[in-house]
């Protein structure tokens, strides 16, 4: 144990004071800032993932590994993430919908697409089907958040997902950044982001560098502090709102954990309703499925992808 802190300890200090590593993917211009986005196999309807609050792109490199045997598959790095520029705030699901649109359209992916959306990442795909349902072919939520989640927030504290925001207006989204969007970055980083999380240790040894040079990137939890506050906003107006069918007929496959909490189980029963076409998958995992059990998750991307692929040939309707 003592020699694995020690790596671990290593590996850190190198890594911090490394360059910035050279971007699996390319870097697309959307105004006037920057996004990395990675794609990879061919095939239609592509797959678009939505990471997890704090979570970078190439966490999914086994998921996309496999999905890219049968499909295309793009993963990327919000802004403010490893190695996308900071955006425009506030960072609502709105922005990020807009900045995802417009980085898979310059980058010539065509819709429509199979959206991933793990934790955080869950909502953030819900609101871009609700936005652009025509470029949205089916969803999988992964272990997904939603609106009335209870949340853990440290000290023995829960809050429940929603009941802190302030009825603020959600602003109309933009690519252009202002001068006040500028991230406020914290002065010290908590000594554990110099370390390499043991769950990472799943991944190639190059993704684990990634890993921990990206978590030590500051812009990232500005990004995030303006995200979890914006994402309140959303949940308490779905739960004003009866939610139920909003999707339509979109394919929906939620992913929940078979040993996890039943309160978070049974309440993700609400994404189940947001479209008639829609079933959960159990996982013998925890919550980071991509990393745990990604073979599952890999599964239940391509049985939307054979269902949507079936109905096109069917000449099926959504």
């Amino acid at each position: 144990m003592l020699l694995r802190e020690a790596v671990a300890l290593l590996f850190a200090a190198v890594g911090a004071q490394a360059a910035t590593p050279v971007p699996p993917g390319k870097l697309i211009s959307v105004g006037d800032h920057r996004l990395h986005l990675f794609c990879a196999g061919a095939g239609t309807p592509t797959v678009v993932i939505e990471n997890g609050l704090g979570d970078f792109s190439f966490q999914w490199t086994l998921v996309q590994s496999r999905v890219a045997r049968f499909t295309r598959i793009c993963t990327y790095d919000r802004a403010g993430y490893a190695w996308s520029d900071p955006g425009p705030k506030p960072r609502t699901f709105a922005q990020i919908n807009l900045e995802l649109h417009d980085t898979l359209a310059a980058a010539g992916e065509r819709a429509p697409y199979i959206l991933v959306g793990h934790s955080y990442g869950g909502p953030v795909v819900r609101n871009f089907a609700l936005t652009y349902p025509r470029d949205v072919a089916g969803i999988v939520f992964v272990d997904a958040a939603h609106e009335g989640l209870r949340v853990n927030i440290g000290g023995g504290k829960t809050i429940r997902l929603g009941e802190n925001a302030k009825g603020a207006p959600i602003p109309t989204p933009h690519e252009q950044i202002a001068a006040s969007d500028k991230p406020t970055i914290p002065q010290d980083l908590p000594r554990e982001l110099r370390i390499l999380d043991r769950m990472f240790g799943v991944l190639p040894a190059h993704a684990q560098a990634w890993q921990l040079w990206a978590q030590q990137q500051p812009a990232v939890y500005d990004a995030q502090n303006s995200e979890t506050q914006w994402s309140e906003e959303y949940f308490a107006k779905w739960l004003a709102t009866p939610q139920a069918g909003t999707l339509g007929a979109i394919p929906i496959v939620v992913l929940s954990q078979a040993d996890g909490e039943k309160e978070r189980t049974q309440g993700q029963k609400i994404l189940l309703s947001l479209c008639a076409n829609s079933k959960q998958v159990f996982v013998h995992a925890g919550h980071n499925m991509h990393l745990e059990a990604p073979h599952d998750v890999a599964a239940a991307i391509q049985s939307v992808w054979d269902g949507v692929r079936s109905d096109a040939g069917s000449g099926a309707s959504r």
